[in-house]
């Protein structure tokens, strides 16, 4: 029987040979000096011998552990020596079931039941929040807290939602992971409980201006049609509603060659009761900027045929859907975090907090104005609603500048694509128009288009 003492003393001799322990352990002694530990076994009618690894890394007390325990699996009746081989291949196979490559397939086969426009989502959203986090890791190998983590990372960038719906998705590649035998449990399953609760109330928005750009940016860059990203550019830039923005009409504009350009939007469109609509000189005046103005630039090849501004994909006398600027920013991640309508509180805030540090005595009273809110106490009829003009255009450049810093020019956006394209793509976009292009006059319709 052998002891540590004996281990240690052993010498290299010119042949190798075996000093035994109990159980038929032994350790093999080479004329290099190396100590090799091994177990001599018998199956299937068969003398076989298992390595354990060399001393000193495994101590006498270790290779008598691992004699127990592959003699414990040769009493069940099984080969140690195959268990062992099988461990290996599952340990690498189990290396090579990423997150990544579990979730690929999982989306894979679950697409038939979706849209092919929600399975784009579904994909984009694991691509953007998910896999540059734990997507070349194991699946096996994750545990709550990790998952956790990529979910507080969406989080902290105000999409609650987002984060939401992440989690039900990784729970969904878990769920398909334990039914093909690659994981064995759903680290994802509990989390639910302990994610940020959804706001109610008022509409969401971003309301402080570095993130605001930040979520522009980060929509426009994701897969749109162009007249959509415009869309999304000059509602900002104005802070209309939606539904003024939607049924915007070329004729609508004045001025756009000149020096003070003007989007005059009827009183019919505006929002309000029907005293409101038919008010005489009603009209909302919405001051455009160079901002603005290259925006209309840019939307003019695609739409300047047209009455609308921004029609729809598939009827060009119809305006847009209305869903289609709220859907490319749930796109964008920003689902429960940023609609549309958001972007009048966002500049309410921000105009209302910069006229605080540096505008003047009665700039509250003008951004109202320009977002086409009647003080408290006006009749709608008698509220002069063309009033402080050079100062509502003063502050749309201010906002203008403010928002439009770090963000890519209009004409960029005409080039980025609408879809994921292949090599063979036939899409083509129209040139952009040239520096001496000059709006044409248009008269003014009477014919109302209805923003549905």
């Amino acid at each position: 029987m052998l002891s540590d003492a004996k281990v240690r003393a052993a010498k290299p001799r010119p042949k190798s040979y075996k000093l035994t322990d109990t159980n038929r352990l032994f350790l093999l002694v080479t004329p290099s000096g190396g100590k090799l530990w091994r177990w001599n076994y018998s199956y299937d009618g068969k003398q076989k011998t298992m390595a354990f690894g060399a001393w000193p890394q495994v101590g006498l007390a270790d290779a008598r552990a691992k004699r127990d325990e592959a003699s414990g699996h040769l009493m069940e009746g099984d080969d140690p020596t195959i268990l062992r081989k099988l461990k290996v291949v599952a340990k690498l196979e189990a290396g090579r079931q990423t997150f990544e490559r579990v979730a690929r397939a999982w989306h894979e086969n679950a697409r038939s039941q979706w849209a092919i426009v929600h399975a784009a989502d579904i994909i984009r959203s694991l691509e953007r929040d998910v896999f540059p986090a734990i997507g070349d890791m194991p699946i096996a190998q994750l545990t709550p807290p990790l998952v956790l983590s990529v979910l507080r990372e969406i989080e902290a960038r105000g999409a609650i939602e987002t984060a939401k719906r992440v989690r039900q998705r990784i729970s969904a590649v878990f769920i398909y992971g334990i039914a093909e035998g690659i994981a064995t449990s759903d680290p994802a399953e509990k989390l639910g409980a302990v994610l940020k609760p959804l706001r109610k109330g008022r509409q969401p928005a971003i309301t402080d201006l570095v993130p605001l750009r930040r979520m522009i940016r980060t929509a426009e860059e994701d897969y749109a049609r162009p007249v959509t990203r415009l869309a999304l550019r000059l509602l900002a830039l104005t802070a209309v509603r939606p539904s003024e923005l939607r049924g915007a009409q070329w004729d609508e504009f004045e001025d756009l060659n000149g020096s003070e350009p003007l989007w005059r939007i009827p009183a019919w469109r505006m929002k309000g009761d029907a005293d409101r609509k038919d008010e005489l000189h009603g009209d909302h005046l919405v001051p455009i900027t160079p901002q603005a103005l290259a925006v209309l630039r840019a939307v003019w090849p695609l739409t300047g045929e047209g009455p609308l501004v921004f029609p729809s994909n598939r009827h060009a006398h119809r305006p847009m859907s209305e869903n289609a600027i709220g859907y490319l920013l749930n796109r964008a991640g920003y689902h429960g975090h940023h609609v549309p309508h958001g972007f009048r509180a966002a500049f309410s805030t921000i105009m209302n907090e910069w006229a605080e540090r540096e505008g003047k005595e009665h700039d509250r009273k003008v951004i109202d104005l320009m977002l086409a809110h009647v003080p408290t106490g006006k009749v709608e009829g008698a509220y002069n609603r063309a009033a402080y003009m050079p100062r509502r255009r003063e502050l749309a450049m201010a906002w203008a500048n403010m928002l439009s810093d770090g963000l890519s020019a209009p004409s960029v956006l005409l080039d980025l694509p609408a879809k994921a394209m292949g090599p063979q793509s036939r899409r083509r976009v129209p040139p952009p128009v040239d520096i001496e292009f000059r709006f044409p006059t248009r008269r003014r319709s009477s014919a109302k288009v209805v923003a549905r």
